[in-house]
């Protein structure tokens, strides 16, 4: 039973509820506008996020903000070299009758903060994989279903390199989105000292019901998108593979890999979110192109001779546009 009475109401209270969205979220998070709004577009599209930033940037507190603002059951989860899969997806134990029981994982929340993703060995990694794609996990050969809706945000440190492990391909493509986190300004530093170092705490109201939030889901799997916005989204993607019919002579020169397929699906559903968050009802290309880079950056290898002339992956994106 929908909450709406036409997919125009709920478009017109998704814009709405965005907008207080982020008014609540900025009681607590100085700045961070952009990625605020990946964070938002990211779960509204039924995606994951990928937080890539130095210490000491809020990256907890903006997600466990952002689990509050939106009535979610949050759960952090601090990736070691020492965790196992078990600890994050749980295991099948004996009971004091010694009968098997499944114990639930920290997987099994509606928002997972998996912290410092790149500090645990590929094993343990990749538990994530199957509750990221198909929203479920497996032990023994039994299924158990996620609680919905159900959100994976990962951190990653860029400048402590001992110690960790790349993430692989395939769990790379399954984040929808991956945003740089900068330092503040001095402007924003200067607020955040000052409401940080005294004893008030801002109080948060619980925005948006977990109902809604499954509703608008669903609402922008449903939005109407033009052909040639789908046609420019998969022309961008297949730009960027290098040596096949549609790469250009940037793509040959400097990438070494170009993006799959679900960076072509990621672009439209976020082209969709971006468009319905502020206030349209139809994605045009430059809602595309205001998702091109978090979808894609992750997506695309550089080779050595970009790296060697200093072109970054930011910069090739642009270029395709």
């Amino acid at each position: 039973m929908s909450l709406y009475n036409s997919d125009k109401e709920a478009a017109d209270a998704l814009s709405k509820y965005y907008q207080e969205l982020k008014q609540e979220i900025a009681k607590v998070i100085v700045g961070q506008e952009q990625t605020v709004e990946l964070l938002l577009t990211s779960i509204f599209s039924q995606g994951h996020c990928l937080l890539i930033g130095v210490p000491g940037l809020a990256k907890t507190l903006l997600i466990s903000t952002l689990s509050q603002v939106l009535d979610l059951d949050f759960k952090r989860i601090q990736f070691t070299p020492d965790l196992m899969p078990s600890d994050i997806v749980g295991a099948e134990t004996l009971d004091k009758d010694r009968n098997i029981k499944f114990v639930k994982g920290a997987i099994f929340s509606n928002i997972i903060l998996a912290d410092e993703i790149n500090r645990t060995p590929p094993k343990t990694q990749a538990a994530l994989l199957e509750s990221m794609q198909e929203y479920s996990v497996t032990i023994a050969g039994v299924k158990h279903v996620l609680p919905k809706p159900f959100f994976v945000l990962a951190t990653q440190n860029p400048i402590e390199q001992e110690g960790t492990y790349p993430l692989p391909e395939a769990q790379l493509d399954r984040f929808m989105c991956s945003v740089y986190l900068g330092y503040p300004s001095f402007e924003e530093e200067v607020k955040v000292v000052t409401s940080t170092t005294t004893n008030e705490k801002p109080t948060l109201n619980k925005i948006i019901s977990t109902e809604q939030i499954i509703e608008f889901q669903q609402l922008i799997r449903r939005a109407p998108v033009a052909q040639n916005v789908i046609e420019y989204a998969v022309n961008l993607v297949h730009k960027t593979r290098p040596r096949t019919e549609r790469s250009t002579a940037d793509t040959d020169n400097y990438l070494e890999w170009g993006a799959g397929p679900r960076a072509s699906q990621y672009l439209v559903l976020g082209a969709k979110c971006h468009a319905l968050l502020n206030g349209k009802y139809s994605p045009d290309i430059e809602d595309v192109q205001a998702i091109a880079i978090a979808v894609l950056r992750h997506r695309i290898v550089r080779n050595f001779k970009a790296e060697a002339e200093n072109i970054t992956v930011e910069d090739l994106i642009q270029r395709l546009w």
